[in-house]
């Protein structure tokens, strides 16, 4: 694994955005995560649980952001205490799933049949952005969407795997659906090619 620093200059220097993809996939996507290093065991163990619960090959449940790399390169912030485990779960399955629960909750908006409150609206907009995008994530759906059980399920699920109780210690867990491995791959990358940028423009 390379350090944050070494990560910031190597992604700075890329010459092409052939070289960032690679660069992504290599660092950022590949590989066992930093918190579970030396521990592939109960990587596999802590995938298999997630992926036990929502039907998903456990294949398709990865960790992401500072639990995965050591180091957040965007807050340039190493990985600690204070940092949370961020679990993408790639299922075209769950994401369609899901997806079914908004289809019917636009309908309902759609007719009138809903009251919403302007900040639930925008939150629900700031929703829809991320499914435009191919990630569903739960903790933007507004308070009003009435899929309650799924909600609850949910957030009662990724709490009881957090904070010493499983595999991954004493850290919250938080996770989000992508449609598809392709999606997860393109949000990543665009993050760091703006990261790329931005360091570039401040010349470190």
């Amino acid at each position: 694994m390379v350090d944050l620093q070494t990560f910031l200059n190597s992604l700075r220097d890329l010459e092409s955005d052939d070289k960032l993809i690679d660069y992504c996939r290599k660092y950022v996507l590949h590989g066992t995560p930093y918190i579970f290093v030396n521990r592939e065991d109960e990587y596999y163990e802590f995938r298999k649980r997630i992926a036990n619960k929502f039907k998903v090959a456990f294949n398709e449940v990865f960790i992401t952001g500072s639990a995965k790399m050591g180091f957040s390169p965007f807050k340039e912030k190493e990985f600690d205490y204070d940092s949370d485990i961020d679990v993408a779960i790639v299922s075209n399955h769950l994401y369609e799933e899901i997806l079914e629960s908004i289809r019917r909750y636009q309908m309902e908006l759609r007719q009138s049949r809903r009251s919403v409150t302007t900040r639930e609206l925008n939150l629900y907009h700031e929703f829809l952005e991320y499914v435009a995008m191919g990630w569903i994530r739960p903790d933007k759906l507004p308070l009003s969407f009435q899929i309650k059980d799924f909600k609850d399920d949910w957030f009662d699920f990724f709490k009881s795997i957090s904070y010493n109780k499983t595999e991954v210690g004493n850290y919250k867990v938080s996770a989000g659906v992508f449609k598809s491995y392709f999606y997860l791959e393109e949000y990543t990358i665009s993050g760091l090619r703006d990261l790329k940028n931005s360091l570039t423009i401040k010349g470190r």
